[in-house]
């Protein structure tokens, strides 16, 4: 493990620019909304949430005044109808706000809303945030060049986002990695940290300790089948510490990087980071509109202080070998110059027959 990666100081939040909004406009990311962050930031009361064995959390539930909590739920019934069934609330007469719980810790001091159907009393969750434009940034990248869909919208200031379900890694590593699970294929693990580890570099999105990714495990005739999941997108693209992009660093995953050392020879861990660089490079093919259009939009906003730039893209060029980074002004420059960098990669390999992308 390489020395400690941790954010220096708490990072500022970024207005959406212009370019950004047209971008969440064209593609239907922008809505009006009943509800907004601030309405929600007005609440009177509140009450440190503990979890089922008594233990405080870092959330507390919050109470409105009785003339706005009616009228409140509704709203964020008809919030949670978009998030679901494109707005349509009939078929959601039967749940409920059960509870809004709002947290002061991190860059985004969420409010989480708790819906529950009535029929069955199954809970369901969605966040309301400050709308800041790394943070968007960081759910259309994860939206266009992860296997996973990101379900979220704006409006204005306001930032709404559905619940990434799964096993918080701090969790997996206590209940799961260190005891013999028979569904769980070791190999399987480890390829899928490889992958995920490689996502969050080439797209610069940082601070993936334990605790700001899941783990979603999937039964399969052959075992459990596992995939890694980013829930916090703050650190898109922010700081200047390369490594602070690259997982296997934080001392928050140290069982994580051993784990994979145990179980992966150096040639396997190589070809599962050129596998998931392909299948980035296939992913960005097919979005090669859409993500043309945000990374220009990334490439003339200023989300990271200059010497941020500096430090991080002259990190790249060298790990990399390619003087191309340090011509790199823009965060969103550098991220679209990692996707050149693994394309350049994939082409001169063997047979390589991936076309350029992001002229």
């Amino acid at each position: 493990m390489a020395d400690e990666e941790r954010p220096q100081m708490k990072k500022p939040s970024f207005p959406i620019s212009d370019r950004l909004l047209t971008y969440l406009r064209q593609y239907r990311r922008e809505r009006q909304l009943p509800v907004s962050y601030d309405r929600l930031n007005a609440f009177e009361e509140s009450c440190p949430l503990v979890d089922d064995e008594g233990e405080s959390t870092l959330w507390d539930s919050v109470i409105y005044s009785r003339l706005e909590m009616s009228s409140l739920h509704d709203d964020l019934k008809r919030v949670y109808a978009q998030l679901r069934t494109a707005g349509d609330t009939s078929v959601l007469q039967h749940v409920y706000v059960d509870r809004i719980d709002y947290c002061s810790f991190g860059n985004s001091a969420p409010f989480r809303i708790r819906i529950v159907n009535a029929y069955n009393d199954n809970a369901d969750y969605f966040y309301i945030k400050r709308g800041d434009a790394s943070r968007v940034y960081g759910l259309e990248l994860e939206h266009l060049l992860s296997p996973n869909r990101m379900n979220y919208f704006t409006c204005g200031n306001t930032l709404v986002e559905e619940h990434v379900a799964g096993i918080p890694g701090n969790i997996f590593i206590e209940s799961w990695l260190g005891r013999k699970r028979s569904e769980l294929n070791p190999v399987r693990v480890a390829k899928e940290l490889v992958k995920f580890n490689e996502r969050c570099f080439i797209r610069l999105l940082g601070d993936m300790r334990s605790y700001n990714f899941v783990m979603v495990v999937t039964p399969d005739f052959e075992g459990a089948q596992l995939r890694l999941r980013a829930m916090d997108f703050d650190q898109q693209s922010y700081e200047g510490r390369m490594n602070f992009y690259r997982p296997q660093f934080f001392p928050e995953n140290r069982e994580f990087a051993l784990y994979c050392i145990k179980h992966l020879q150096q040639e396997t861990a190589h070809q599962y980071q050129r596998e998931e660089q392909v299948a980035i490079l296939h992913r960005a093919a097919i979005t090669e509109e859409k993500l043309g259009m945000l990374l220009e939009a990334m490439a003339l906003d200023e989300i990271s202080p200059m010497e941020h730039r500096e430090q991080l893209r002259e990190a790249l060029a060298e790990h990399f070998k390619r003087d191309a980074y340090l011509k790199c002004k823009t965060m969103g420059e550098l991220v679209r110059e990692n996707l050149e960098t693994i394309r350049i990669k994939a082409a001169s390999a063997p047979r390589g027959t991936m076309p350029p992308i992001l002229h």
